[in-house]
């Protein structure tokens, strides 16, 4: 019986006993792991420039009363169900192995890539269909980003890890722009070619990862902590969901803020994440280590990246609207054809982190993580308050200088900040605070939704239905179509920028417009109007947001310089503060 046990024990050691590594196998994980950030983000983003083909597909109107939560639902489904399931995905990494995880991972995502091209169905259903798919893509998502970090971290040295996760940190962040570019250029072609274009990445992922990759961490074997699940998923979900609605119109209100449901959400959301605290105080193996924040490096690093995934997330959607509905059209180009211009003129921004990502990722392992991530963020507020100054019909050169600081401040801070979280983990915990961290990050792209959408629509609810009433009754609409068309949510009137549809033709309908002298209903649905009709309201919610977000980097830039000195926890040995 002795030697029965003994014989157990030495082979549940050996089966968690890390593996060697060969000299070139780093670059191999850091390659394969890149490639499923890269494309996991991409597909956060791509649906935000090819929605009006996507809706166009199947057959359904997204700005129809009672269509909003729709619309909304397949923009943030994927970043609501990745912001839950990461730390879980991390947990259980650590678990039965990070590899393993990931495999599964880049699986799961290409088989529901698929799926979302090949539904049959129109109308709502259709929509449903797409969203249910999206959700179950997103799982796949969750367990490559929940793991990705950890299996770099496993196999580069402390003083590489950098560069390492600079790059796989800077592909994702570039990932959520390229989509947009990738977005706007299949679209048009065929709307499937957006869910399809990740498949042969997926195929060739999934078989390179299963062959190359094998587990060289530190696994902690543990009994699943289902009451920390349930309740972080169940906390985390309403209050997500909570925001999701809160920036719908609810009875007379601009927004859903006053809804009895949305309060519901949010406030029983929290009360279920501060019990899901106290559950994980008390579990012997919890799946969300409380522990970890005791260390000062993991909580600075995790604030600011909270505070600056909040400020990226709004910039984008913030650009996409001023690009689609105001400068594109005024510089020339149809409504049509904005999606994808508008992707186009945010390269600066892409290219600004490229640049500085891989470069501060590779300074921070040679001289820490402090300056550079505070930098960036002190670079980052300055961009906004560059852009914050640019008129809205701007020069174009000075734009793309404020995107391209502002990508530099960025990339400055992505990767030094995100190294300095993972070299102060334990190589047991790597898994899990990965997951920590990512759902930080996830979570702040849907909470920057709910902020900057807040701020954007309280701006314009002041003042944009008077400017609509004026300019449209001024060129022959009737007061009662003119005060439908104002009384309507200035939501509705973002989204029909967001989706790059032909505002003034679509809110009015074409009963109404073929009503009108053929002059002016040219005019009211030309490139010249809309624009210049919402220019002056636009720019006072785009003054109160970019407000917020250079504040959220300025705090951001406050939390990066007190995470203390450089510090690394090595080879389950730590370095210390130095």
């Amino acid at each position: 019986m002795v030697l029965s046990r003994n014989a157990q024990r030495q082979q549940r050691e050996r089966r968690h006993r890390p593996r060697a590594a060969g000299p070139h196998y780093k670059w191999v994980v850091l390659s394969n792991t890149t490639l499923g950030m890269l494309m996991a983000t991409i597909n956060s983003s791509i649906l935000l420039i090819a929605l009006p083909d996507i809706f166009r597909g199947v057959g359904i109107n997204p700005l129809a009363p009672g269509n909003t939560s729709l619309l909304l639902w397949l923009i943030m489904g994927y970043m609501v169900v990745t912001a839950v399931l990461v730390v879980t995905f991390g947990k259980l990494g650590d678990m039965f192995g990070r590899i393993r995880m990931y495999n599964a991972g880049f699986a799961v995502f290409t088989v529901f890539s698929v799926l979302l091209s090949v539904t049959w169905l129109q109308g709502t259903a259709g929509v449903l269909w797409l969203i249910v798919m999206r959700i179950l893509q997103g799982v796949g998502g969750a367990m490559l980003m929940a793991n990705s970090n950890a299996i770099i971290t496993d196999v580069f040295g402390v003083h590489e890890r950098g560069l390492a996760l600079g790059l796989n940190q800077v592909a994702g962040i570039a990932g959520s722009f390229l989509g947009l570019v990738i977005g706007g250029l299949l679209g048009p072609i065929d709307w499937r070619l957006v869910f399809l274009v990740s498949v042969p990445v997926g195929v060739a992922g999934t078989v390179w990862a299963y062959l190359s990759l094998h587990d060289t961490g530190v696994r902690a074997p543990a009994k699943p902590d289902w009451p920390g699940n349930v309740t972080f998923a169940v906390g985390l979900v309403a209050v997500l969901v909570g925001i999701t609605y809160g920036i719908q119109p609810y009875g007379g209100h601009t927004m859903g803020w006053t809804n009895p449901w949305v309060l519901a959400a949010l406030v029983g959301g929290v009360a279920v994440l501060l019990l899901f605290c106290v559950v994980e105080s008390r579990v012997p193996e919890p799946m969300f280590h409380l522990a970890l924040f005791r260390i000062r490096a993991f909580t600075a690093g995790n604030l600011a990246s909270l505070l600056s995934g909040i400020g990226r997330g709004g910039l984008m959607f913030i650009l996409i609207i001023w690009l689609q509905g105001i400068w594109l059209p005024r510089h020339g180009y149809d409504f049509a054809s904005t999606p994808l211009w508008a992707g186009i003129y945010m390269l600066p921004l892409t290219l600004g982190f490229l640049v500085a990502g891989p470069l501060s990722g590779w300074l921070s392992d040679r001289h820490g993580t402090r300056l550079l991530a505070t930098g960036g963020m002190v670079v980052a507020a300055l961009s906004f308050g560059w852009l914050l100054l640019l008129p809205v019909d701007f020069e174009f050169w000075t734009f793309a200088l404020a995107l391209l600081l502002n990508g530099l401040g960025m990339g400055l801070f992505a990767a030094p900040n995100r190294a300095g979280i993972m070299n102060s983990l334990p190589p047991d915990r790597r898994g899990v605070g990965a997951g920590m961290s990512t759902t930080f990050q996830n979570s702040a792209m849907v909470l920057s939704i709910g902020i900057f959408f807040s701020l954007m629509l309280t701006g314009l609810a002041a003042t944009l239905p008077h400017t609509l009433m004026t300019g449209l009754t001024a060129h022959g609409v009737s007061p009662a179509d003119a005060g439908r068309v104002a009384a309507l949510p200035p939501v509705a009137v973002l989204f029909a920028s967001l989706l790059g549809y032909n505002p003034v033709q679509t809110l009015l309908g074409p009963q109404v417009l073929a009503g009108l002298p053929p002059s002016d209903a040219a005019y009211l649905t030309g490139r010249g109007f809309f624009p210049t009709l919402i220019s002056g309201p636009f720019a006072d919610g785009l003054a109160v947001a970019f407000g917020f977000a250079i504040l959220a980097c300025l705090v951001a830039a406050v939390a990066s310089a007190l995470r203390g000195g450089k510090y690394a926890y090595d080879d389950g040995k730590s370095a210390g503060a130095k």
